[in-house]
């Protein structure tokens, strides 16, 4: 096995660890009324699969024709997540051109089939509202052999305000593993977000999560970007508005948005992602 293959090897190996454990979790009864806590008995759990549609502006595939093309897609998502007295955890798995070849002749690489998976958790400090953070992403473009693992470890903080609005934000140190550099490359500060509410007597969320990156690697803005050197600070996240009609379907909007991410150096993307999705927990 070579060094390349070693490294995609534990990555894979790693990030299939941690969405073992949220399954094993999701599993896991929860405790009776009356039962003593266990440390895998769970206070709430979700697990959906949903398709969904990523639409960029025309403006991003524009700006993005020489650096990293965009272009439209539709993926596939499993998604779960689960909250112990101890601890959270949370993750998804994305099918990018789930049909297509792994390089797509008619689009010239623009509609490979790609994959990208995310694991977070939130390890409680005692009974304090902070937490140690830690935050897992992998990225693969099988087309062009293209790789990017970010690794953040920190502080997290959980709220919930009175008006039932929550808010998870956090900050840590950031490696990078990719086939362009492999190292320490920062930090990313960020949260996610969310609020229920009712209107015209149906059920709607509000959700936001955010990345901000900072302080990255020379090295990696210049080889990991397509075109040019992209600045040391980076966004990354999305707005979402979902409807659940029902406890099984969930539909949603998002607005997608970054800056010098996802290979395009000093330009913004924007999209609209349209999801549906079945929830089995």
């Amino acid at each position: 096995m070579t060094a390349l293959s070693h490294a995609r090897s534990s990555s894979f190996v790693t990030l299939g660890a941690g969405v073992l454990l949220t399954s094993a979790a999701l599993a896991t009864p929860a405790m009776a009324d009356d039962a003593t806590p266990r440390p895998l008995d769970r206070l709430w759990s979700f697990a959906n699969v949903s398709v969904n549609y990523l639409d960029w502006s025309n403006g991003t595939e524009a700006r993005t024709a020489n650096n990293a093309a965009k272009s439209d897609f539709t993926f596939v998502e499993i998604e779960g997540g689960v909250g112990f007295s101890w601890g959270e955890f949370y993750g998804f798995f994305d099918f990018e051109n789930p049909t297509n070849d792994q390089f797509d002749q008619s689009s010239g690489g623009k509609d490979n089939f790609r994959t990208a998976g995310k694991v977070t958790s939130h390890i409680y400090l005692g009974d304090s509202p902070l937490s140690i953070y830690a935050h897992l992403y992998d990225f693969r473009d099988y087309g062009f052999n293209a790789r990017e693992q970010d690794q953040i470890l920190g502080l997290g903080y959980r709220t919930t305000f009175d008006n039932g609005l929550w808010f998870k934000p956090f900050i840590g140190a950031a490696r990078v593993q990719s086939d362009g550099y492999t190292g320490m490359n920062g930090y990313m500060a960020g949260w996610v977000a969310g609020y229920d509410f009712t209107a015209m007597n149906q059920n709607f969320s509000v959700t936001n999560w955010h990345e901000q990156t900072f302080g990255r690697d020379d090295e990696y803005l210049e080889q990991n970007y397509v075109g040019d050197k992209a600045g040391s600070v980076g966004t990354n996240g999305a707005l979402s508005l979902w409807w659940h009609p029902t406890d099984l379907i969930t539909t949603g909007v998002q607005y997608r948005y970054s800056d010098n991410k996802l290979g395009t150096p000093n330009a913004y993307q924007n999209a609209m992602i349209y999801s549906v999705k079945l929830n089995l927990l």
